[in-house]
């Protein structure tokens, strides 16, 4: 996925924080409320490690790539919910590039 599609899936989202509820799946969550995103976000992860612990059994990685994009989408639809941009997301993984994960979990202990 590269920036631009997230960018492009950012901006559809924005526009379905506007539409009723009855116009699309995003804007009927969006209604809902975020409870309801977030039990979305739950549901879409635990579908990934299923589909994650299938794959590592059968080689087929098909319904776990589907089931990452659901959660992507998902976590994305909660981001926009809290005014979150993806961008702040990316810009946070590019500040962990090259820093040790050791390191860079011990800086959140101390903060």
């Amino acid at each position: 996925m590269t920036t631009d599609t997230l960018e492009r899936i950012a901006q559809v989202l924005a526009q379905r924080k506007q539409a009723s509820a009855d116009s699309s799946y995003v804007a009927s969550l969006y209604h809902k409320g975020l409870n309801k995103i977030l039990e979305k976000v739950g549901e879409e992860a635990t579908e990934t490690i299923l589909a994650a612990k299938d794959a590592q059994t059968s080689g087929n990685t098909d319904d776990l790539i589907y089931e990452t994009a659901d959660l992507w989408f998902h976590s994305m639809i909660m981001l926009s919910a809290l005014d979150v941009h993806p961008q702040a997301v990316i810009d946070e993984l590019e500040r962990r590039f090259g820093v040790s994960g050791h390191v860079e979990k011990a800086s959140r202990k101390q903060d």
